[in-house]
């Protein structure tokens, strides 16, 4: 994978600076389409190329190399790196919180967490599969103690996933794999933790959601980069920096623009309707970080994941990656308080409390509406309808 070294570009009558930043996971798009559609970057004299993707392995040779200026996330793979010498560094962080609920059975038993004992619980993805291990162990059920089970597969499902990844091989397609709620639903499993909208569509097939408490996590668009190029180029880090912070503003106080562009670019798994546009929005909208701090209990629990997954992490410092000395230099000048007017910090509190405006009975009803409408316009198996699949 190659990405695009700085250069300069004429575009519009102006030299804009050439910037890679691919991303780690496709959802990211959810974001970056509309800051780059909102001219953010453009303004600051930047021509950035973000919408490609990236791999963990590829991100850790191409961006100490200057390859790659910067990269939307590898969130724990890195410390165990930086001990070992690599020149990450963290520059911004966009979400500090992930959101999930826990998916059972209706007729199960499980009301809490603490229902889970001894119960097997599925999980997907190295990332999320870590977030799950923790957050368990952090309410007293610790998988190494043999308290509760995390599996990645199920009886039945070993051998086609083994057969689909073969598959994959020769056809170059990504292999299908059955919603984790399906195996709660067919009680292969006992349990799962499950983001919107997988949350929604497992409870409209009929099982029980229960809600828990958000758990603090660095994930999402986070803005990594290298030593080397931050202390050549402080300039176009402050500038992408700024024009970052500029597209999030645009993406809390231009609901409806934001919404058109979710529509008209993040159409990765088929066209969004205006219903399934409103729900990511609203979604993503009330977690961004209006100032990209990262908060310190999210670095703490990502720190506990890199360390589980590699020994060396513990060798250093969790802040060791962090510099945040720009986005402080931004803030200290008043150009995000600028943004948002006298009440940014209220602003950003209200977000990220998920309550930045009373709405009224008619408006309640109008987003439950959109709600709904978005359920049904997805099926059962996660995809948009009208997308021609083989799922079940």
């Amino acid at each position: 994978m190659s990405g695009r070294r700085v250069g300069s570009a004429r575009i519009l009558g102006r030299f804009m600076d050439k910037v890679s930043f691919p991303y780690r996971s496709a959802s990211h798009l959810s974001l970056l389409h509309v800051v780059s559609e909102s001219g953010s970057w453009a303004k600051h004299g930047l021509d950035v190329n973000y919408d490609y993707q990236i791999s963990k392995d590829d991100a850790h040779k191409l961006v100490p190399s200057g390859e790659v200026e910067f990269v939307g996330g590898n969130h724990v793979s890195t410390y165990g790196h930086r001990a070992r010498g690599d020149s990450w560094v963290y520059l911004g962080q966009t979400v500090n919180r992930y959101n999930a609920k826990l998916a059972v059975h209706p007729d199960s038993g499980i009301n809490s967490v603490a229902d889970l004992r001894h119960k097997v619980v599925a999980m997907r993805g190295n990332h999320p599969g870590l977030n799950d291990w923790l957050f368990l162990k952090q309410h007293g059920l610790d998988v190494d103690k043999d308290e509760v089970v995390l599996t990645r597969t199920v009886a039945g499902e070993v051998s086609a996933e083994g057969a689909q990844q073969e598959d994959a091989k020769l056809t170059g397609k990504k292999p299908k794999r059955t919603p984790l709620w399906h195996w709660i639903r067919d009680r292969k499993v006992d349990a799962a933790f499950l983001a919107p909208p997988t949350s929604l569509f497992a409870e409209a097939a009929g099982l029980k959601l229960i809600d828990i408490e958000p758990m603090p996590m660095i994930w999402f668009t986070t803005v990594s980069s290298s030593l080397g190029f931050v202390q050549k180029h402080p300039d176009i880090v402050e500038r992408f920096l700024k024009g970052l912070i500029e597209g999030i503003h645009f993406y809390k106080t231009q609901p409806d623009k934001a919404i058109n562009i979710l529509q008209d670019r993040y159409t990765r798994e088929g066209e969004m309707t205006l219903a399934q546009a409103t729900y990511t929005y609203q979604n993503i909208a009330a977690m961004l970080e209006p100032k990209l701090y990262p908060s310190m209990q999210a670095i703490s629990n990502v720190y506990e994941e890199g360390k589980r997954q590699d020994k060396d992490a513990e060798k250093i410092n969790p802040l060791a990656l962090w510099d945040m000395h720009h986005v402080r230099k931004i803030d200290d000048s008043g150009f995000i308080d600028q943004l948002y007017g006298v009440n940014a910090h209220k602003h950003a509190h209200d977000h990220d409390h998920g309550h930045a405006h009373k709405h009224d009975p008619e408006e309640q009803a109008e987003k439950a509406k959109k709600q709904e409408d978005m359920i049904n316009a997805v099926k059962a198996c996660g995809h948009l309808a009208g997308i021609d699949c083989d799922c079940e």
